[in-house]
């Protein structure tokens, strides 16, 4: 089972909130699937064949990966540079690690992490 959800609240209510005000991170930018309202989740975002992979430590059922699920699209920002991303859908570990470049830091076994988002570069 991924990260508890109690975890995950905590993360989006205080963590993510210092994360955005650091700069440091990818940033997800994400529409809420019945609010409409623009979001930022700060992520590790990782590089592959046309496009990116983002691990779900807190399942598919995350607010983020949901939005971006039902939306088909997201933007990640990297510092200065945007990059528009489509065609989001969930891979299993394995599709992903298969994908990931070597030495890529992913979550320990212990934490079960089955679920991942893969998107597009648009073109």
């Amino acid at each position: 089972m991924p990260l508890p959800r109690w975890l995950a609240e905590v993360n989006k209510r205080v963590f993510n909130r210092w994360e955005l005000k650091r700069g440091v991170r990818p940033v997800l930018i994400h529409v809420g699937r019945t609010s409409g309202k623009t979001y930022e989740t700060p992520l590790d975002a990782h590089r592959v064949d046309g496009g990116y992979i983002f691990i779900c430590n807190y399942g598919s059922r995350s607010d983020w990966v949901r939005n971006i699920l039902a939306s088909g699209m997201a933007s990640l920002r990297i510092g200065a540079e945007r990059v528009d991303l489509v065609a989001p859908r969930l891979i299993t570990a394995e599709e992903a690690l298969q994908q990931l470049p070597a030495g890529t830091k992913t979550p320990p076994r212990s934490m079960n992490v089955t679920e991942f988002l893969r998107m597009d570069v648009a073109s």
